[in-house]
């Protein structure tokens, strides 16, 4: 991939790519992609090499695992998660070292013990704990576990030996970087905070006692590895900074200074998803420093962190500031594994930009491979053959008429031109974006816009595209145009629908003073007090909750599911959500659903039980069903004859007007429809299998003891 028009890097990114020494192994830059899940595991591990080996081509120096579990007492299904247990993985992980290496970038693996906080649904082994303290009892303990083992010391050396058989296994897969984990509530982070660690033996008490478990696995990990591979220490920090320590400002302070030399590296990290990996919404650009930025103080090691980065300028005052050593990047790194390359050529303008929206998070929840609202190819490298950078050129180049300019209209458009065709993109809208146009506007959304940024920045440069706005096309102009093909991208509609006992939309609710997200957009807002009825569950509804609120609108917030905005929880927003509803006044009812309206009272019925209160209200608002808006699709095919004849020879709808969903799976029908085009719609993908080839190694515990 040569510089784009001659462009040269701008001297002051230099320091980006200058190497940095982690132990025994050097990374080439200081791009850094820490260990995050991708939902592949070791079930996929083609699916996986090829994702990682694309970050690695992109330019980033070093390229993590996500958690890697070192034993069986460690099963965090149904969540995906890889394992380091025997031969076969040995043999699935080397596929993914082998395909990073073939870039010149460092290879890590993050293995992994989770302790109390996951469940062994799987293994059915009690979970270890250091005090038998259970981990968020309310979100994980919910298989009628009583509570995880306390562990006694051979439990505590059984920990350290798994961590060294897998160190040793790491290094015969081909690793440079192996991880001690101790962050994110998981084994070695319950160690360090006394609520989980009660014990009064040496690894109890005094913060030196605390750490000892931690320091151990470190020693092991170096024993193991040898001179090899560096060890790297992945720690949380936020819960520690908040307490003073004895002898430094604060427990975490003092937690560096004792294992300042026992790790090579230093992956510095907040406590908990919410924080850790905070969305757009609510956290902006380098969000993580005023946690971290004193650990380069403490230790010579090189330190890395995360915080979103996308920014070259700020990656660079991160590092001239002496807050990081290493630009991490987990999010950023799926939304554009070029972003190393496009800064080194002079290219930053090109980056696309993660938007924070944390729908790559949802996947992992989800127990799937990583899914991103701005690279679409995320996931599909290997089993369908895409990259983010390149397409295949089209084996017959045609016109193509594009109808709607939202997010999957203009992916499509951008891989159609990228692709050969002549396209044309009309929209009957002022400006290009569809439904981002309004969302973006509303509180905390405005980074979601560079879905539409750097698709019109890319669209604007190439001469095979025209765009054209305020151009309301209909079936008579299509067939004027006679395209080769049409892609409809004509978006969804909100509807009135309510929801029924039975937890499906029902009839429409008929009342002037009904409104829905569609009329906000349109600059219709309700007279308050505002009721705002929402069972869409993800962030529409609470968004324009908050946005009335901002009016000085008095709004009461209305759910069938159990939280506001309850999908949240899959992307880290939910606790986040609820704190933003409560600063706004905003009074929150769950498990209720609106059943009537007559323009002064709205009567809520319980989900559950039935039971009926009114409220007052003078107006509703319905966040919940959204339809395709397909009455041009229709009607192109009921003149199915004329659009023959015109030599039309393809319809397709994309997007929202195909099936209303998040704006990332819009995206991604966008892409499918470019790459598919011309071929058959719907394409099957290749599966990926496990490695079996080996016989593992693994004996029954009864068998062992």
């Amino acid at each position: 991939m040569g510089t784009r028009f001659g462009m040269k890097r701008d001297p002051r990114y230099d320091v980006l790519f200058e190497p940095v020494k982690i132990g025994p192994v050097t990374a080439p830059n200081r791009f850094y992609q820490v260990p995050h899940a991708s939902g592949m595991t070791n079930a996929l591990p083609r699916v996986r090499a090829a994702f990682r080996e694309t970050k690695a081509e992109g330019g980033w120096g070093v390229i993590c695992t996500g958690a890697c579990s070192t034993d069986p007492s460690s099963d965090d299904s149904p969540l995906p998660f890889a394992t380091m247990w025997d031969t076969n993985d040995i043999r699935a992980h080397a596929m993914m070292t082998e395909a990073v290496h073939r870039h010149g970038s460092l290879a890590g693996v993050e293995l992994w013990h989770g302790g109390a906080s996951v469940m062994n649904r799987t293994s059915r082994i009690p979970p270890l704990s250091p005090s038998g303290i259970p981990w968020m009892a309310t979100h994980v303990g919910f298989m009628g576990n009583a509570r995880p083992k306390t562990m006694d010391k051979s439990d505590i050396r059984d920990v350290l030996r798994w961590q060294a058989e897998g160190a040793r296994k790491s290094r015969t897969a081909g690793f440079d970087i192996v991880y001690v984990y101790a962050g994110m509530g998981y084994l070695g982070y319950e160690f360090l905070l006394p609520e989980y660690n009660h014990r009064t033996d040496e690894y109890g008490g005094s913060l030196e006692n605390r750490v000892r478990f931690v320091r151990e696995l470190l020693d092991v990990t170096r024993d193991a590895v040898g001179k090899d591979c560096g060890v790297a220490l992945r720690i949380s920090l936020e819960e520690l900074r908040g307490r003073p320590g004895r002898h430094q400002p604060s427990e975490a302070h003092e937690v560096i200074e004792l294992l300042a030399d026992y790790a090579d590296l230093f992956d510095v990290k907040m406590d908990s998803s919410p924080t850790d990996c905070s969305a757009s919404r609510f956290t902006g650009e380098g969000s993580h420093e005023p946690v971290i930025d004193f650990v380069k103080s403490l230790t010579k090691k090189p330190v890395v962190g995360v915080g979103r980065f996308t920014s070259p300028d700020t990656m660079v005052s991160q590092i001239r500031r002496g807050v990081l050593d290493l630009i991490g990047g987990a999010r950023p790194s799926i939304a554009d594994p070029f972003l190393p390359v496009k800064i080194k050529e002079g290219r930053h303008d090109e980056i696309r930009e993660c938007i924070g929206c944390n729908i790559c998070i949802s996947s992992w929840h989800d127990g799937v491979p990583v899914r991103c609202t701005q690279n679409p190819t995320a996931g599909e490298e290997w089993r369908r053959g895409w990259h983010p950078e390149r397409v295949d050129a089209a084996k017959k180049p045609g016109k193509v008429l594009i109808v709607g300019g939202g997010p999957a209209g203009l992916e499509c458009a951008l891989t159609l031109g990228r692709r050969g065709h002549e396209v044309t993109l009309a929209d009957k809208g002022t400006s290009f974006g569809g439904r981002l146009t309004f969302e973006t506007r509303l509180p905390g959304l405005s980074t979601w816009n560079r879905v539409a940024e750097y698709r019109l920045g890319r669209l604007n440069e190439m001469t095979n595209v025209s765009m054209y706005l305020e151009s309301d096309i209909g079936v008579d102009e299509i067939i004027d145009l006679a395209p080769d093909h049409v892609v409809l991208a004509t978006g969804a509609r909100w509807t009135r629908m309510l929801y029924s006992s039975m937890e499906i939309p029902v009839g429409e609710l008929d009342h002037p003073r009904v409104y829905t997200p569609d009329d906000i957009a349109a600059g219709r807002l309700p007279e308050g007090p505002t009721l705002v009825f929402d069972f869409d569950n993800y962030y529409m509804g609470g968004v324009l909750t908050e946005y009335l609120a901002q009016q000085g609108n008095e709004v009461t917030y209305v759910t069938p599911a159990g939280q506001a905005s309850a999908w949240t929880i899959m992307t880290n927003e939910l606790p986040l959500v609820h704190r933003a509803l409560a600063r706004r006044n905003v009074r929150v009812t769950t498990l209720h659903m609106l059943t009537a309206f007559d323009g002064a009272m709205a009567t809520l019925t319980h989900l559950f039980t039935g039971e009926t209160f009114r409220i007052k209200c003078r107006s509703v608002l319905v966040v919940g069903l959204r339809m395709p808006r397909n009455e041009l699709f229709e009607a192109l095919t009921a003149r199915s004859e004329d659009v023959s004849a015109a030599g039309i020879k393809s319809i397709r709808r994309i997007g929202d007007g195909l099936a209303p969903g998040a704006i990332a799976h819009a995206v991604h029908s966008g892409h499918t429809c470019a790459q598919e085009l011309g071929g058959r719609q719907y394409a099957p993908y290749r599966r990926d299998t496990p490695i079996v080839d080996a016989e593992p190694e693994f004996k029954s515990r009864a068998a062992a003891e």
